[in-house]
């Protein structure tokens, strides 16, 4: 492993070059797996969701999401049920994330077309390049997108966060 696993570090993608994913959205519908963009009525939906399989925090950037036109979010269905979300352009412009698949979902493919399909939707707002914020799973990211470390990045704009209240 080519980073420090304990570190929040950004990651840089380059936007004009993402991968083609139509066959894998094409397979992924084959299999009953739609990807998306959620309609501002599904927002509550779509919270709670991030809510119960992630974090509170996440919660309130994918609201942001929806106060954006187009809505900078995509959400994987299966059976009219989410099985995985991205968001982009909600905390800072130009950045992805938050981003997660449910465990049922994972390792099917669906996480790889959310992030192409997130960091397509930057690219149509013009930029050139976008930067995945406080990454997780960094290899994910430079194997599926050629996503690099941004030297430094760490923590990046995410200080002095403030801490979730103790149940």
């Amino acid at each position: 492993m080519w980073y420090d696993s304990g570190a929040m570090m950004d990651m840089l993608v380059r936007l004009y070059d993402l991968p083609d994913i139509d066959d894998e959205v094409q397979v992924l519908k084959e299999r009953g797996i739609l990807i998306r963009r959620p309609g501002a009525y599904e927002r509550h939906l779509v919270a709670d969701w991030v809510g119960l399989h992630f974090s509170p925090k996440w919660v309130s950037e994918t609201k942001t999401a929806f106060a954006r036109q187009p809505i900078s979010c995509f959400i994987a269905t299966r059976e009219k049920q989410m099985i995985g979300f991205a968001c982009y352009d909600v905390t800072v412009r130009g950045f992805l994330g938050p981003m997660g698949v449910g465990e049922e979902a994972r390792k099917s493919g669906v996480g790889r077309v959310l992030l192409v399909s997130a960091l397509r939707g930057l690219r149509d707002m013009g930029h050139a390049y976008g930067i995945i914020g406080g990454v997780g799973p960094a290899d994910f990211y430079a194997r599926t997108v050629g996503a690099v470390p941004i030297e430094g990045s760490s923590p990046g704009i995410y200080v002095d966060i403030l801490p979730e209240p103790q149940a």
